[in-house]
């Protein structure tokens, strides 16, 4: 494993990590951009994948204290759907430590290419808020919430085997399943993406995943794009114009990480 980090290249992941923080924190899926990055400057992808978990790990923790003084976290309904969430997140780091390189790749371009399709998928939920006619399932509704959990187990599963589009999942679920508008959603998306990854990086730390230099370098550039995102997070354009950036990038990340991984 070997990389050059020169000060042209020292900018350009400072600058993917902002943008990577910034679209995380909005919407999701900012890993498409730091992943194939870090492939790029030499890194193996199940190092880049733990790596990338330090810049994820702060600019989370950024956003999630930011939501919470402006009064956007519900901690009752964060609290439930953690204990799901971070289990999966364990369990699927453990299956993303154990593939071999080229499965890997090929997995993240296979999620890349699906949240492509599932943002551009009636785009006004993401950039208006509450789904139309959605309406929040009764805390005594056991029989929703169970297929809630369910559904938080399996996206804590994928987030902690990939990480690159979970936000978009989590919003799914909390926009379309439990009915919050977009800014508390991301609220609560931020503290459980923070819970699960805190678990999912020691995995990859515990296997020898992890490239410390690079990944706080990644982080300075996360953290900045995460505070500047919660700050913009009520203005309408930002919203749309992080919409179509990660349109671009979803789709430009896929295809390198296929082309990386067949060729």
């Amino acid at each position: 494993m070997t990389y050059e980090l020169t000060p042209w290249i020292v900018v350009a992941v400072i600058a993917a990590g902002f943008l990577a923080g910034f679209i995380n924190t909005l919407a999701g899926s900012g890993s498409a951009i730091t992943l194939p990055l870090l492939v790029f400057l030499g890194l193996p992808a199940n190092v880049a994948n733990g790596t990338n978990r330090i810049g994820v790990l702060l600019q989370t923790g950024v956003s999630t204290e930011q939501f919470y003084k402006q009064g956007y976290l519900n901690w009752r309904e964060a609290l439930i759907l953690l204990v799901p969430t971070i289990i999966g997140g364990v369990l699927g780091a453990q299956i993303a430590v154990n593939l071999d390189e080229r499965a890997m790749r090929l997995a993240i371009a296979g999620m890349l290419i699906l949240t492509f399709f599932l943002i551009i998928l009636k785009p006004k939920r993401w950039l208006v808020g509450r789904a139309e006619g959605a309406r929040q399932p009764n805390r005594k509704d056991w029989l929703t919430w169970t297929g809630l959990l369910i559904a938080f187990f399996g996206i804590g599963l994928y987030g902690g085997f990939i990480q690159a589009g979970v936000g978009i999942f989590l919003l799914v679920g909390l926009v379309m399943g439990i009915g919050h508008d977009l800014i508390h959603a991301n609220a609560i998306k931020a503290l459980l993406v923070l819970a699960f990854n805190v678990f999912a990086f020691f995995v990859f730390l515990y296997n020898g995943q992890v490239v410390w230099l690079i990944g706080i370098i990644l982080a300075v550039g996360n953290i900045v794009g995460a505070w500047a995102a919660v700050k913009f997070a009520t203005r309408e354009w930002a919203q749309v114009w992080v919409y179509r950036l990660l349109l671009v990038v979803v789709v430009v990340s896929a295809a390198r990480m296929l082309y990386m991984a067949l060729v």
